[in-house]
């Protein structure tokens, strides 16, 4: 298949730039386990240790606390999993997790896992209408004792809200309690200082910043004890096991380093074009509805991501809209998450207060260095046809004379194409 001419889910992945390719296509012709004592395992272990500085550079850590994973997912679950079972062999009152109502599946997933298993007694933190976390409802729960760990997103995936991890480390740290972030959506736009942060662990991952799938890491403090979930071999610190992909690691390297220098210009850029894209998404919708904090003119005063755009489109299903716009050559993801193949409302829109129809109604458009003003107004182009033949489909609309067909996916409601683009397979 060829390109899409227009890739608005830099969300849910962003395109392997320049340097990562030229770096993982060097490591990939040469050969050597990073574990072996040979001058080829040598060299191998070399190009690791110095990638792994590198990332520690861009994210203001310090290389030892940099454990490399498969990927956010798998940083995720050693995070909540790992730290979790540490905290309850050190103190076995320490019972009770703590992750915001917003949090990726990545989060929530192994959150509830461990709810369910009895190893964790789970609480779910109240957001605003924005998204943004309640800090009183944190200071309560850190008030009632028990805590064990608390998990809460530096930027939300879905609607791009900045969370108060500052904030919220230093309340924490008044009970003793460590702090886990997903930084995976925030790693490109934003300043992800982790020494700054007060935050005990983060979680990033390559492919968001124009690396490779496949390789991430977990920043953890050295004093932060974790239970590995993958034995074998004792790599990372003796907490996660497996043979280090050198060209991946080389390659996440070149990709944080380039994005790091880039990310400045490339937030006000996207800031840009997001608000060129919402003005024609009103322009072209009138009833539109903005999700998330409202764009301001600057992105360090905007509290969310300058790339992602969410927006609920009243009267549609957002699954017959993405599939109307894939049509018509427009890429981008519904907010929502599926199960067995039965769409279900987005937790987070449902979190920040939104009834079911409207969280069904929405769209995420996700912007990245490739995007440009003609992919922009190529959506808004696309976006009016599309509304208006979703709402007929819904028996909410009436199709206007002359309208475009534009494939016959209206009447659709679910398609493996259609699925949460967003959720990390590791």
């Amino acid at each position: 298949m060829s390109r899409p001419s227009v890739y608005l889910d830099h969300a849910a992945t962003t395109p392997l730039s320049p340097v990562a390719l030229e770096a993982m296509t060097e490591e990939l012709a040469q050969v050597g386990n990073a574990s072996s004592l040979h001058a080829s395992g040598r060299r191998a272990r070399r190009v690791v240790e110095e990638s792994r500085e590198r990332i520690a550079a861009a994210l203001g850590c310090l290389p030892s606390e940099v454990v490399l994973t498969s990927g956010g997912t798998e940083a995720d679950n050693l995070a909540l999993k790992g730290g979790q079972a540490a905290r309850r062999s050190a103190d076995p009152s320490r019972r009770r997790l703590l992750v915001s109502s917003v949090e990726h599946h990545a989060v929530l997933d192994p959150a509830e896992h461990l709810a369910a298993t009895g190893e964790a007694d789970l609480g779910l933190l109240r957001v605003d209408h924005d998204g943004r976390l309640d800090l009183e409802a944190l200071r309560a729960e850190l008030g009632r004792g028990g805590v064990s760990l608390l998990s809460l997103m530096w930027a939300n995936n879905e609607v791009g809200t900045l969370q108060p991890v500052a904030e919220a480390a230093a309340l924490c740290a008044e009970h003793g309690v460590p702090v886990h972030s997903d930084a995976v959506q925030a790693l490109s736009t934003q300043p992800v200082d982790f020494a700054a942060s007060g935050l005990d662990a983060v979680t990033v991952s390559a492919h968001k910043v124009g690396g490779p799938i496949g390789v991430g890491a977990l920043v953890a403090r050295r004093d932060l004890a974790l239970t590995p979930l993958v034995h074998g071999g004792g790599q990372e610190r003796d907490v996660r096991s497996g043979t280090l992909p050198t060209p991946l690691v080389a390659a996440f390297a070149a990709a944080l380093e380039q994005a790091v220098a880039e990310r400045e210009t490339t937030a006000a850029r996207l800031l840009g074009l997001s608000t060129r894209l919402v003005a024609g998404l009103r322009a072209a919708v009138p009833d539109a509805v903005l999700n998330g904090p409202a764009l301001s003119a600057t992105p360090d005063a905007a509290g969310r991501l300058p790339g992602i755009v969410h927006v609920s489109f009243p009267g549609c299903q957002g699954d017959s809209l993405l599939m109307l716009l894939d049509a018509a050559g427009v890429e981008c993801s519904t907010g929502s998450a599926c199960s067995a193949g039965v769409p279900q409302p987005s937790h987070v829109l449902l979190a920040m207060g939104r009834d079911e129809a409207e969280a069904k109604s929405s769209l995420r458009f996700s912007l990245g260095r490739g995007t440009t003003e003609a992919d922009v107004d190529a959506a808004v182009d696309a976006i009016g046809p599309a509304v208006e033949r979703a709402r007929l489909a819904s028996g909410r609309g009436t199709l206007r004379r002359g309208a475009p067909a534009q494939g016959s996916t209206q009447g659709s409601t679910q398609d493996p194409a259609g699925r949460p683009s967003d959720r990390r397979a590791g």
